[in-house]
């Protein structure tokens, strides 16, 4: 399709009044056709009262409509076919393999969200039937179901133009809650932005939804993103991004009228922990741990959430081994080009704050790649003392660098570990002679990670039921919540309790004939929607 440059709001292409931009080739930094237009403030107004607008109507969709929708969406996105895998490799210089994969990976989870739909569990319907008998008081009759919070703003994420930008994983959820979205389109990746944001346009209309379901808004973070968090249409906000950018929508949310919740994804060390029992095999062996850990650390350029910043290893020969090993796995990569040329600045200005702090040593680097944003990978290595004492060595570096940390006993490991801040991940390589140690750590780390894995990388996210992507903060603003997976919904429902409603008053999913077929808590107990049970039988 031609890329038009401009919002989408309610269905209907809109130029911004505000200034211009354009998509940037990070290979060349040369600028993309077409120049994208930004919407202003009074602009804004428009997608967020659509959004209002749609919400009662959305918010109560059968499970059927609601489903095939999402479904549409993940169809449209597909039916764009390499146009779009095309344009996001121009904007984000990332390889079509990664592209295609995240493509796949986007669609996945809408369709996986259109089952949760059918299925119902996330409605959470609960029925406490009346005891009108019931000593010394009767009890009423008290129903509850989960309902969607209103219209969520989502903002795209630099680092998954797919899978956490236009369609990705909080659109859908948000969606999948029935929760209309405004969705502010990452300036690094606008045109890949558009193509998603007709595709998910077309499924509206084509379901017969009110337009104002979604929008795509261009503009500037610091005004339109900051506009859309205050604006009183919007209930709930989803984020990926740094954690300056998400503790400044943190600050606005919070100062409204009417605070709303931010689920902001921000920064994570994702520390792995290598116990004496992982280093006692060959030098092959430990030649592949090492081997792996760098293609963990160097992985899309080291431009992701998961990206293990921090290597905990043992003083001694054996960990000296693997040191060794790690330099030489290291040298042999070359840069990849990151997705913008402010993230290679960054990533540059991180690596030489860390090289240059007391105690810290280059262990080894690679060679930069052939492009103009594509640095030298970079693993260095320090000791705990230095660790624990230097918050320098504790800040995030997004890109493809890291840090080997030296400890000595298991008290040095529990003493470092306890001055981490929340993280997304930990990991832990060991055998099963490692087990008491490893015992002593989780309990600390499960205060500290959303998510602890045993002989794994951190990098690579399965999206199902049981994954948690998140952790105490810094790592995300609500350590309760996930931003994958099915769980994902919840961030966006609250719930409603109905006392002594007539049966003819009752949404469908606390009638007592169960329309939607649902399953659900009676009096306590798990009634599985095939059974049929009567309430108060």
């Amino acid at each position: 399709m031609t890329l038009t440059g401009h919002s989408l709001i309610a269905g209907q292409p809109v130029v911004g009044e505000g200034k211009t931009t354009f998509g940037f080739n990070p290979a060349t930094n040369q600028a993309l056709e077409p120049t994208y237009t930004l919407l202003t403030e009074d602009q804004l107004k428009a997608a967020t009262a659509a959004a209002a607008e749609a919400f009662p109507s959305f918010s109560t969709l059968d499970p059927g409509t609601h489903a095939a929708f999402l479904e549409a969406i993940a169809d449209n996105i597909e039916a764009i076919g390499e146009e779009l895998i095309t344009r996001a490799g121009q904007e984000t210089g990332l390889p079509a393999a990664r592209l295609q994969g995240e493509r796949a990976r986007t669609t996945g989870q809408l369709r996986l969200f259109a089952t949760v739909i059918r299925q119902g569990d996330y409605r959470g319907v609960r029925i406490d039937p009346a005891i009108p008998d019931r000593t010394p008081l009767p009890r009423a009759d008290i129903r509850q179901r989960q309902i969607p919070l209103g219209p969520v703003a989502v903002f795209g994420a630099s680092n998954f133009p797919l899978a956490f930008s236009t369609a990705g994983g909080d659109t859908a959820s948000a969606l999948a809650a029935g929760c209309p979205v405004v969705f502010k389109a990452h300036n690094a990746h606008p045109g890949t932005s558009e193509l998603v944001g007709h595709a998910i346009t077309k499924a509206v209309k084509d379901n017969g939804l009110h337009p104002g379901v979604f929008s795509l808004v261009y503009g500037p973070g610091s005004s339109i993103g900051q506009a859309l968090v205050a604006d009183p249409a919007i209930k709930a906000v989803g984020f990926t991004g740094s954690q300056a950018a998400g503790t400044a929508l943190m600050r606005t949310a919070a100062a409204r009228p009417e605070p709303i919740p931010v689920y902001a994804e921000m920064s994570s060390l994702n520390p792995v922990f290598v116990f004496e029992g992982a280093l006692k095999g060959s030098t092959e062996h430990i030649d592949a741990l090492a081997r792996q850990y760098v293609a963990s650390v160097t992985g899309s350029s080291g431009q992701l959430c998961t990206s293990p910043g921090l290597l905990f290893a043992p003083a001694g020969e054996a960990g000296d081994k693997l040191a060794a090993a790690v330099g030489r796995a290291v040298s042999a990569c070359a840069g990849q080009t990151m997705l913008t040329e402010g993230i290679a600045k960054s990533w540059n200005t991180g690596t030489q704050n860390l090289g240059g702090a007391d105690g810290v040593q280059l262990i080894g680097q690679g060679t930069p790649g052939p492009t103009e944003n594509a640095p030298a990978p970079a693993i260095f290595g320090t000791g705990v003392t230095e660790f624990t004492s230097n918050p320098v060595l504790h800040e995030e570096i997004f890109g493809a660098a890291s840090l080997v940390i030296r400890y000595a006993s298991v008290e040095d490991l529990l003493q470092a570990t306890r001055r981490i801040e929340g993280q997304l991940t930990a990991s832990l390589q060991l055998t099963e002679e490692d087990y008491p140690t490893a015992a002593r750590l989780l309990p600390v780390l499960e205060q500290k990670v959303g998510r602890i894995i045993v002989n794994g990388w951190p990098t690579g996210v399965e999206v199902g039921h049981a994954m948690v992507h998140g952790g105490p903060f810094p790592a995300t603003s609500d350590s309760r919540t996930t931003s994958v997976g099915t769980l994902a919904i919840n961030r966006f429902l609250r719930p409603v309790a109905y006392q002594n409603l007539p049966q003819e008053l009752l949404p469908e999913a606390l009638q007592d004939n169960n329309p939607w077929h649902l399953n659900r808590r009676i009096d306590g107990e798990t009634v599985a929607a095939a059974e049929k049970a009567e309430v108060g039988a």
